[in-house]
């Protein structure tokens, strides 16, 4: 499957009062990451948005390990791991370097899974049909190294 590495450099404001990245802003990194994805796909999220479609958090979850720090570069892994008609599910690792990926054990670890609906409406779409190019981009990116 393909994977796609996100740099994030960790910001003053994004730490709370312990030094460290407070939980919730991991799951925007896990948002700038899959945009990131979608992006690699040849779909950049404004091209799907002025097709009058929008990608929806359907649920997301987080488990956390170390901490990160403010002035770590963390790296956001993405990939899709699982596809159907109506939802894509995206996993995460989130390492605090380059040189951990892969080798060190993630500093936090999830999941989000999205739809397609209309933009206008809210409604959601067969994204088969709908997006049949991003359809077949996830498909690709799933069978990617098998």
């Amino acid at each position: 499957m393909k994977k796609v590495t996100k740099r994030i450099n960790v910001r003053y404001g994004e730490t709370d009062q312990m030094g460290v990245v407070y939980h919730a802003n991991y799951i925007v990194y896990f948002e700038d990451a899959r945009t990131a994805f979608i992006e690699s796909l040849g779909f950049p999220y404004k091209g799907l948005e002025d097709a009058g479609y929008l990608s929806p958090v359907v649920s997301v979850t987080c488990e956390y390990g170390a901490p990160l720090h403010y002035g770590d570069e963390a790296c956001v892994v993405v990939w899709v791991d699982k596809l159907t008609k109506a939802k894509v599910t995206y996993r995460y690792e989130v390492y605090a370097s380059e040189d951990a990926v892969g080798v060190a054990k993630p500093n936090a670890k999830g999941e989000s899974v999205h739809c397609l609906v209309e933009k206008d409406t809210f409604r959601p779409v067969n994204m088969k049909t709908a997006s049949p190019g991003l359809y077949r981009a996830y498909e690709a990116a799933l069978a990617e190294g098998e």
